[in-house]
C-alpha cells in the first residue's frame, strides 16, 4: 500500500497545502518522531500536532480509509503514551485529552473503532497516573472516560475488560470501569453525574463475564462506598434544615434535595437492569446500611421509643420527606416491600437486634456504619488478591434473641427477598384471593373481628357509632405494636402546626401509589391502593384526615393548603371507587367543614365589600 517509488518522508519534509489529506498526517508523523523529547521549546509545537491529527482522523474516517492505515501502521498512539510518561505538565496533558476526546466522540466507523482500541494503548491512557489536583485535566480525564462508555457494546467490551483466561494469560480487570468508580464522591458534582452516566453504559452491556465480574469483585466495595457517601449526604441535608431557622439556606438546601434525587433515580436506574447479581447486593447495602438504619429509624427519635444507645439519625421530619420520596421513585419489588413492612410491621427491639450477612459471609448487625475500607484499596486488594475471589452469598437476616422461637418479621422479609419481579403476576393472583380472605374477616387481616378491626360496610347488630368506636378502640391497640407506622400516624394531629403532617401526608400517598408494595401489606393498615376493597378502610386514618379538612376551615388554622389538597387526595384513595364507602359520621363531618367554609368566605367577602364602600364613602 505505501510501496511507491517516492520517498513519503522526504514528501513529509514540507507542510502540505491540503490540511485534510494522508500527506499532511504522514508530515505531522514525522513532526513528532524529530520531536519525541517534551521541551518548553516544543510544547506549542506538539500540541498544535496533536490537535491536527485528531481532525485529519476524523476526516478520514469518513472520507479515506487510508489515513487509518497509516496512524495504526505507524502506531501513532504510542506517542501519546510516550508523551503522557514524560511528566510535560498540564497544557500538553490537557490537549492530548482533548485530542482523544473528540477523536472517540467523532469516530463513526466501526472498524476505524476497533483499530484505535486493538493494541491496549486506551487502557495504558485510562490508567495513567495523571495530576488530577488540576480541575482542567480531571475534566477532560471524565469525559474521556465517559465517551468511552458510550463506545461500549457487546463487540468492544472485550476491548476494556481484560478476561482471567487460565493462570497467567490475562490479567482480570476492567481499567475503564475501575478507574471512574473511583470519583463517584469527588467533590465536583459534573464529575459525579458522568461516573454515574459511565456505570450504567457499563451495565447495560450484555457481557456475562465482565457482569460477573463487577459483581464478585468491585460490586460490594463500590456499592458500600456509595450508599455511605449517600448516607454522609442525608446528614448533611439535616444539618441544613437544623440551622436554617431563619430560611436563609433556600438555595442550598434545594441543591442537597436536588442531589438526593438524583442518587435515587441513580439507584432506581440500576435496579431496573434486573441484573440479579447487582441488585441483590445493592438491596442489601441499600437496607441494611441506609433506609432502615437511617431512614426509618430516624421516625422514632423524638418519641418514647427512642433506644438508649446514640446512633446517627436525623430530624423525623427529615426522615418523613426522605422516605416519601423513596416510594416515589424506587420500585424495586424487593426493596420497597421490605421497606415497608419494617415500617408497618416491625418494632425497635426486633429491627435494631437483627443481624445481617454483609461481606464475606460474616455476619453483622444492622446499622449505619462506614465500610471496612475505602473503594480504592478495596479494589486495589481485589486487583492483586492471588487467591480466587470467593463470592458473596446472599444475604441472610436472623433475629439475635434466643427465646424467640416463632416466625419474625426477618424471616418473613427474607422469604420477601428471594421475589423476584418476575414472579409479580402470580403474585398478584394471590393477592387476589387474600382480597377475598380479607373480606370474609380472615383472622390474619383486619376485619371487623380481628384485632387490628377497621370500619367494614354491612356490618350487622350496630349502628355506626358504636362501629366507630369499637374499631378506634381496636385500631388504638394496633398501633401501639406498630411504633414506626404509629409515629406516621400520630404526626396528622394540626391543632399546633402542619409541618410534620404534610410529609406524613405525603409518604402515605407515596406508599399507596408505589406499585413495588403488596397490597395486601398496606391492607393490614388500612391503607389506599389501587385493588382494594373500598368497603374497608382505617377509621382512625379517615378521622384524622376529615379533622385536618375541619380545622383548614377554622379562621385561626394551622393547616396550610398543600396539606388540606394532600389530604382530600389521600382519603379519595381510602374511601372513593365509583362510589363513596364513607360512614354517615365520616360524612356529615366533611359537609359540616363545608358548610363551614363557605360561610367563612362569604363572611370574608362581605367583610371585603363593607370596607371597599366606606373607602368611597370618605
Amino acid at each position: 500500500m505505501f510501496s511507491k517509488g517516492k520517498n513519503w518522508i522526504q514528501q513529509a519534509v514540507w507542510k502540505p497545502k491540503n490540511l485534510h489529506s494522508l500527506e499532511h498526517l504522514k508530515f505531522l508523523y514525522h513532526v513528532l518522531t524529530k520531536n519525541q523529547m517534551v521541551t518548553d521549546q516544543n510544547k506549542s509545537l506538539l500540541v498544535e500536532t496533536l490537535r491536527s491529527i485528531s481532525e485529519i482522523l476524523i476526516w478520514g474516517d469518513q472520507n479515506d480509509s487510508t489515513v487509518f492505515d497509516f496512524f495504526l501502521e505507524k502506531n501513532m498512539l504510542a506517542f501519546f503514551i510516550k508523551i503522557l510518561r514524560q511528566r510535560t505538565g498540564r497544557y500538553v496533558c490537557v490537549q492530548i485529552l482533548q485530542t482523544l476526546n473528540i477523536l472517540f466522540e467523532n469516530i463513526r466507523n466501526e472498524t476505524s473503532l476497533y483499530y484505535l482500541l486493538s493494541n491496549n494503548h486506551v487502557n495504558c491512557i485510562i490508567v495513567h497516573k495523571f495530576d488530577f489536583s488540576d480541575e482542567e485535566i480531571l475534566a477532560y480525564y471524565i469525559s474521556f472516560l465517559k465517551t468511552l462508555s458510550l463506545k461500549l457494546n457487546p463487540h468492544t467490551i472485550h476491548f476494556f475488560y481484560n478476561e482471567e483466561i487460565g493462570e497467567k494469560q490475562h490479567t482480570n480487570d476492567f481499567a475503564l470501569y475501575t478507574e471512574a468508580i473511583k470519583f463517584f464522591n469527588h467533590p465536583e458534582s459534573m464529575v459525579r453525574i458522568a461516573v454515574r452516566t459511565l456505570t450504567l453504559n457499563v451495565y447495560k452491556v450484555n457481557d456475562k463475564a465482565m457482569l460477573m465480574y463487577i459483581g464478585n469483585r468491585t460490586a460490594a466495595p463500590y456499592f458500600s462506598n456509595l450508599v455511605w457517601f449517600i448516607g454522609n449526604h442525608v446528614l448533611e441535608l439535616d444539618s441544613c434544615v437544623r440551622n436554617d431557622t431563619d430560611h436563609q439556606s433556600r438555595n442550598r438546601l434545594s441543591d442537597l434535595v436536588a442531589e438526593h434525587l438524583d442518587h435515587l433515580h441513580y439507584l432506581n436506574d440500576i435496579l431496573h437492569l434486573n441484573i440479579d447479581r447487582l441488585n441483590e447486593i445493592l438491596s442489601d447495602q441499600l437496607l441494611n446500611r441506609l433506609l432502615i438504619p437511617l431512614y426509618v429509624f430516624s421516625l422514632t427519635k423524638d418519641k418514647r421509643y427512642e433506644t438508649q444507645e446514640e446512633k446517627p439519625h436525623v430530624h423525623s421530619v427529615v426522615a418523613l420527606f426522605l422516605l416519601s420520596q423513596v416510594f416515589l421513585i424506587l420500585s424495586h419489588f424487593p426493596v420497597i416491600t421490605t421497606l415497608a413492612d419494617v415500617i408497618i410491621n416491625d418494632d425497635i427491639s426486633t429491627v435494631s437486634s437483627q443481624m445481617t450477612d454483609i461481606g464475606e459471609g460474616e455476619m453483622h448487625r444492622r446499622g449505619f456504619v462506614a465500610p471496612t475500607e475505602t473503594l480504592e484499596k478495596s479494589l486495589e486488594s481485589s486487583r492483586i488478591a492471588s487467591a480466587p475471589y470467593r463470592p458473596q452469598r446472599k444475604p441472610r437476616y436472623r433475629d439475635s434473641s434466643p427465646e424467640d422461637d416463632s416466625e419474625t418479621v426477618a424471616e418473613r422479609r427474607d422469604e420477601t427477598d428471594s421475589n423476584k419481579e418476575k414472579q409479580q403476576q402470580d403474585d398478584e393472583d394471590e393477592e387476589e384471593e387474600e382480597e377475598e380472605k380479607f373480606v370474609d374477616s380472615s383472622p390474619d387481616m383486619p376485619s371487623s373481628g380481628s384485632d387490628q378491626g377497621f370500619y367494614k360496610i354491612n356490618e350487622q347488630n350496630s349502628t355506626d357509632e358504636e362501629k366507630s368506636h369499637a374499631a378506634c378502640q381496636r385500631e388504638t391497640k394496633s398501633l401501639q405494636d406498630r411504633p414506626y407506622w404509629a409515629t406516621i400516624v400520630n404526626t396528622l394531629d394540626c391543632n399546633d402546626s402542619d409541618y410534620k403532617a404534610l410529609f406524613s401526608l405525603c409518604l402515605m400517598y407515596a406508599m399507596g401509589s408505589n406499585t413495588g408494595i403488596r397490597p395486601s401489606l398496606l391492607d393490614t393498615v388500612g391503607m389506599p391502593t389501587k385493588h382494594q376493597d373500598k368497603s374497608v378502610y382505617s377509621v382512625q386514618l379517615v378521622e384524622r384526615l376529615v379533622t385536618i379538612m375541619s380545622q383548614s376551615c377554622r379562621f385561626d388554622s394551622k393547616v396550610r393548603p398543600a396539606t388540606l389538597q394532600m389530604a382530600i387526595i389521600l382519603l379519595k384513595q381510602l374511601v372513593y371507587q365509583d362510589k363513596c364507602y364513607l360512614q354517615d359520621v365520616h360524612l356529615a363531618c366533611i359537609e359540616g367543614a363545608r358548610e363551614e367554609s363557605k360561610l367563612l368566605l362569604r363572611n370574608y367577602y362581605k367583610g371585603e365589600i363593607g370596607r371597599a364602600s366606606c373607602r368611597e364613602r370618605v
